[in-house]
């Protein structure tokens, strides 16, 4: 069966397995000290257009945000999160675990905004209780919902004037980047908050991600937690030769387009057969809803997530594409859906 399970079933780019290859026998420095590091740091700053960002590079998302977390946070600090935020839900309390309490916030389309962050600022208002400090974001979020470049205006200075930390999870950033609606683009992004990561795992590469260090505050130290959390690779350019792989020629936002045009597909058969949707999601995953039996026939022939009950005689399906989905099996599984729709929908 096809799998539409999310984006990170396959494994590379081939011009990254083509430079793993390459450099496989090389001796290198180790602990991301060598030369294919620095080179990749030298690519994302220039695509960045910001030499003066601290740039780490880390294994996946979820040590990402542990690590990062744990260095930007006090003992009594909190972090802010939509309710559907990834360190809310998918990363087994690793948050809450380094001693930091997560204050979820219930939102439709995962998306924070000042006026759903400000009741919890006046709620936590002395020692009694934990102080926030920093505010999650995932771009896009996990509801594949995107935030424009006002809306992180909007919400970046309402974080400065409160004290807070603005933190963006990227792990699908590409995909963001790729819907031109937002206005978006690498260069803005040191401006839109303090620190970010550049996710290479669910774009193209064999694993890794980018984390970008704004804030000047955040860098003093940051390989010492990084360290401690187990967050330093000893074969660290096995990460830099990725990252050099996906900053030349623009590869890193190519995958992105495809991943989220062939999505968009996928959407397009679902509109033409009447499915409605969770949300409305401009990137790479979609979360149409079916009636239970026609659910069910999909998941006979196509693997995909389950994501919800929205209730008892529906359930919503998420689909994920990625750089490497293959552009038939998104044709097939329409040509299905279309037959299907006449008997279950």
């Amino acid at each position: 069966m096809y799998s539409f399970q999310n984006d990170y079933s396959e494994g590379a780019h081939p011009n990254i397995l083509r430079a793993l290859e390459t450099i496989n026998y090389h001796q290198n420095n180790s602990y991301g000290l060598d030369e294919h590091c620095d080179n990749a740091r030298d690519k994302i700053q220039e695509a960045l257009e910001n030499y003066g960002v601290d740039i780490h590079f880390i294994t996946g998302g979820t040590l990402t945000n542990l690590t990062f977390l744990s260095h930007a946070l006090r003992p009594y600090e909190a972090v802010i999160s939509a309710d559907t935020g990834h360190i809310n839900t998918h990363e087994t309390g690793a948050i809450e675990a380094s001693g930091h309490k997560v204050l979820s916030i219930p939102c439709t389309d995962g998306k924070l905004t000042a006026d759903l962050i400000r009741p919890v600022l006046k709620q936590h208002e002395n020692e009694h209780w934990v102080e926030p400090r920093l505010v999650y974001i995932s771009l896009p979020t996990e509801l594949g919902t995107v935030y424009t470049k006002e809306e992180l205006e909007k919400l970046y200075q309402f974080c400065k004037r409160h004290n807070l930390y603005l933190y963006i999870d990227g792990a699908r950033l590409a995909m963001a980047l790729a819907v031109e609606e937002t206005q978006l683009t690498l260069k803005d992004l040191p401006d839109l908050c303090d620190a970010f990561y550049i996710g290479g795992t669910k774009n193209g590469a064999m694993f890794g991600e980018a984390l970008i260090l704004v804030n000047d505050d955040l860098k003093d130290h940051f390989r010492f937690n990084m360290k401690q959390r187990g967050a330093i690779l000893a074969k660290g350019w096995m990460i830099g030769v990725q990252f050099e792989e996906l900053f030349q020629d623009n590869l890193y936002l190519e995958l992105g387009k495809r991943s989220v045009a062939l999505a968009q597909r996928l959407k397009e058969g679902f509109i033409d057969c009447k499915i409605p949707f969770l949300c409305d999601s401009p990137t790479n995953q979609l979360f149409p809803i079916f009636p239970n039996e026609f659910a069910k026939k999909i998941n006979e022939n196509y693997v995909t997530t389950f994501q919800c009950k929205p209730d008892e005689n529906h359930t919503c399906l998420r689909f994920c594409t990625s750089w490497a989905t293959n552009e038939q099996a998104v044709e097939d599984f329409i040509k299905d859906l279309k037959q299907w729709s006449y008997i279950y929908a």
